[in-house]
């Protein structure tokens, strides 16, 4: 009985989390009344015990009048008060919790998920998967040519067209400095392809203009894809492996990985799509 009645006191005065303020106020609210109709009993029964041992010093029936109208309201009104400071305090913490954790799993530049969120999020999925990782072609160029803000706006840019091209049911993540890369998982990773060639047309397509010049920013990709089972290393230097070829093969193209099986660094790579030659984009 002991254990009973200790469980539901534990569960009475376990405040747990919250998703707003006003839920604090409507806990502690609820929690005030149980407290009151509590602390009435106790009253009451107290009151009874002094009248058995003939030690209550005045009437029951003026006793608990006084009890009825001072013990509810009294105990209601500090109970919602501890109640609501301590429930605002958890979900202070908790909110705090959120934006810390928000924080260490977002890249502060891009917007995008940093290579440690991504990461885990991989390690979530099961079955096909697809990889999709994209270089931003010579970037270094555009930070020494015109300087590690527009080298920086760049990178938002791109997260932004990536983003747009990408919808539901992907997700992405800047990996590195000028590294991007996008995880579909099911039905979706059968189009890798597709969507890798819509992000190299978004961003080809999206125009930049630094100080009155407008420059061409590009992107190559290489395309990887698999099982979950196979771990992330395995897909992601496969990738890796066709974005090289991609960026040696011209640059602003699209490298699925399935097409070097038999290739060597310096052969002739099939591609699913490419641009044309590109002149240097940094020039007059």
């Amino acid at each position: 009985m002991f254990d009973l009645v200790h469980l539901w006191v534990i569960r009475q005065l376990t405040l747990g989390e919250f998703s707003s303020r006003r839920a604090v106020v409507s806990k502690a609210a609820l929690m005030a009344a149980k407290i009151a109709v509590f602390a009435y009993l106790l009253n009451i029964v107290g009151h009874l015990i002094l009248v058995a041992l003939g030690l209550l010093p005045y009437p029951l029936g003026p006793a608990l009048v006084v009890a009825t109208m001072l013990t509810p309201p009294v105990s209601f009104i500090v109970a919602v008060i501890a109640y609501s400071v301590v429930g605002l305090a958890i979900y202070d913490l908790g909110m705090s919790r959120q934006r810390f954790e928000m924080l260490s799993r977002t890249d502060m530049l891009s917007g995008l998920m940093n290579r440690r969120a991504f990461l885990d999020t991989f390690e979530q999925v099961r079955g096909p998967v697809a990889l999709i990782v994209l270089d931003i072609d010579r970037f270094k160029s555009i930070n020494d040519t015109l300087g590690h803000k527009a080298g920086d706006d760049v990178i938002v840019r791109v997260a932004q067209s990536l983003t747009h091209a990408l919808g539901e049911g992907a997700t992405a993540a800047r990996i590195g400095g000028e590294e991007f890369a996008v995880l579909l998982a099911g039905p979706r990773a059968e189009s890798a392809s597709d969507l890798a060639e819509a992000i190299r047309h978004a961003v080809e397509d999206m125009g930049f203009e630094v100080a009155g010049r407008r420059i061409s920013v590009t992107v190559s990709a290489g395309v990887s894809e698999g099982v979950s089972e196979l771990g992330f290393s395995e897909l992601f230097s496969s990738a890796d492996r066709a974005l090289y070829i991609a960026k040696a093969g011209g640059r602003n193209r699209i490298v699925h990985a399935k097409h070097l099986a038999d290739a060597s660094p310096d052969a002739s790579y099939p591609t699913v799509s490419h641009a044309e030659t590109i002149p240097s984009r940094l020039t007059a």
